[in-house]
């Protein structure tokens, strides 16, 4: 089966897969997909490339922190079902992707699963890993593994659970991982353990959590959750211990500093003091309200930020970052090959002018002595042009292998477009050096890409019909 198939299959599957889950996002695909034939045609994405793949279809919810810190007790509890082991230590050191299934029999199954399939957030993620630990992207299944459920919770939405940040050894691969959950989560829940009150002894956690997070665009998809909090029950002062972890957000940058306090009341401590247990209830069932509302809300999160994406893509192909930087490539190579042109060609063209003039002179003479009277200047002329149209695409060879080593070749970031690729196709023997416009970047296609990027409004407020009624 050949690439271009292979895609179309995967974005098929993905299509059968929106109809049952998220009609919403039907558009938006067919949308992207369009944009996947124009970025193919100019090259800008490989025949096996898709828009799609950068795209996580389905709502992604991450629970990060440290080991011990009660990610897995709060999926079993949100799950009515006890799936995730748990314990004081570090019990997993894989990245869980938890998902629904209609099978009553939960399942495991391996990394391979996850890295193959473009429907899940983490396609492709062993080239990823491989860039930053050679060797590791082959062991995918030593990172990843993927659970199924059938819990009514988790219909039409992905858990993500990390392994405690400081349980692995992996760590260079581990936090590559941690940064793409990031990045295609729509909601972040941070998990801190209210039995270890010295944040301290974190700072490497809360480097990467915090302090690396709080300026990012979406920096509010961040939730910052106290766990365990019954712990602090029998101390004098319960607050001090909150006050200790808002210090701490505080010093790696977080101002705000505001906890959610939770914790799991099968497993919590019997607080004596009945006044202070319902105090300490009623703030835990308020926090926990909050997540779950967050968590339902991503699945409306995701369709208005699909739509997003696909202008952002149709906006990077169109605008600097895609055909304008082509194109300030295709005009340094043009006039690279002029200059190169000039210093080779122009000594070669005066020599030949003159040699044109004497050969029908005395010159002309002694060659028709040698070679007959079958040699004219006409035929000096056209080895002459040979020789200049030799010279002149050695110049544009030489010009475009200088210009494409200079080209960062494509990233896995999203929408990340081959530009090195796209040049290449540009700059082959048969282009002409003035051509006005990249290949594949026809009026059609300009207009095509510029009724996508309008598109953004409609889609916006079938959504919004859809959950809201502004008209009353």
């Amino acid at each position: 089966m050949s690439q271009s198939s292979k895609h179309a299959t995967r974005t098929d599957s993905l299509e059968t897969h929106l109809k049952r889950e998220n009609p919403l996002l039907l558009e938006p695909l067919a949308e992207f997909r369009r944009l996947d034939r124009i970025a193919h045609r100019m090259g800008l994405l490989a025949s096996n490339e898709s828009f799609t793949r950068r795209v996580p279809w389905w709502p992604v919810v991450s629970l990060l922190g440290t080991f011990s810190a009660g990610k897995s007790s709060f999926i079993n509890s949100y799950l009515g079902t006890t799936l995730q082991r748990t314990g004081n230590q570090a019990v997993d050191d894989r990245f869980s992707v938890i998902c629904y299934s209609e099978d009553a029999e939960p399942r495991t199954l391996p990394g391979s699963a996850l890295d193959a399939d473009l429907r899940f957030p983490f396609y492709r993620i062993s080239g990823d890993i491989e860039d930053v630990a050679a060797g590791e992207g082959r062991r995918i299944n030593n990172y990843l593994q993927l659970k199924t459920c059938n819990s009514e919770q988790i219909r039409g939405k992905i858990l993500l659970d990390s392994p405690g940040f400081d349980a692995d050894s992996q760590r260079s691969a581990t936090l590559q991982i941690t940064d793409r959950i990031i990045d295609l989560s729509d909601l972040v829940l941070v998990f801190f353990d209210a039995r270890h009150p010295e944040p301290g002894a974190m700072r490497d956690t809360l480097q990467h959590l915090v302090t690396s997070t709080i300026n990012r665009d979406d920096a509010s998809k961040f939730l910052f959750i106290l766990n365990q909090i019954d712990t602090t029950a029998g101390e004098d002062n319960p607050e001090d211990v909150v006050a200790a972890w808002q210090r701490a957000l505080a010093s790696a940058g977080l101002t705000a500093g505001r906890f959610l306090r939770i914790y799991d009341e099968n497993a919590a401590e019997t607080i004596a003091d009945e006044s202070l247990a319902a105090r300490f209830k009623a703030k835990k069932d308020e926090d926990i309200a909050e997540i779950h509302r967050r968590m339902k809300g991503v699945e409306v999160d995701r369709a208005y930020r699909v739509v997003e994406l696909m202008t952002g893509a149709a906006d990077t192909l169109a605008g600097d970052a895609g055909v304008g930087r082509l194109k300030s490539y295709l005009r340094k190579w043009r006039q690279r090959t002029l200059i190169y042109d000039a210093l080779m060609l122009l000594p070669i063209v005066l020599a030949c002018g003159a040699a044109f003039i004497w050969a029908h002179g005395v010159a002309m003479g002694v060659v028709n002595r040698v070679f007959g009277n079958t040699v004219s200047g006409w035929v000096i002329v056209a080895v002459a042009v040979v020789v200049l149209g030799a010279l002149h695409y050695t110049s544009r060879s030489l010009a475009a292998n200088q210009i494409a080593r200079r080209i960062e070749p494509a990233s896995q970031q999203a929408f990340s477009l081959d530009l090195r690729r796209a040049f290449r196709r540009n700059t082959r023997w048969w282009r002409g050096l003035f051509s006005l416009q990249p290949k594949g970047w026809h009026i059609l296609a300009r207009r095509r890409v510029a009724k996508i990027r309008d598109k953004q409004e409609t889609m916006v407020r079938r959504l919004n019909d859809r959950f809201t009624q502004p008209s009353g």
